[in-house]
C-alpha cells in the first residue's frame, strides 16, 4: 500500500471515499511509539488511502479529520 505524501490529498480522498459509500468505510489510526509516527488509513474495501504523520504539527490536522469523520459516522447509526 502506498502512502499519500500531502495531507490535503489524504483529507480530500478520505472525505470523498466516505461520502461515496459511508456504510463500508473504515478509518484506523495507529501510533508507532518507537518511530514517533502516526499512521492513518481509510478504506472502503475497494480503495485504500494512507497517510503517515511524522511531526507534531500534523496532530491538529489529524484531530480535525478524526472528529469530523468519526462524529459523522457515529451520528448516522
Amino acid at each position: 500500500m502506498v502512502y499519500v505524501k500531502n495531507w490535503e490529498d489524504f483529507e480530500i480522498a478520505a472525505e470523498n471515499m466516505y461520502m461515496a459509500n459511508p456504510q463500508n468505510c473504515r478509518y484506523t489510526m495507529k501510533y508507532v511509539h518507537s518511530k514517533g509516527h502516526i499512521l492513518l488509513k481509510m478504506t472502503d474495501n475497494v480503495k485504500c488511502v494512507q497517510y503517515k504523520a511524522e511531526n507534531m504539527p500534523d496532530l491538529k490536522k489529524i484531530e480535525k479529520i478524526t472528529s469530523n469523520l468519526v462524529g459523522h459516522m457515529a451520528s448516522k447509526e
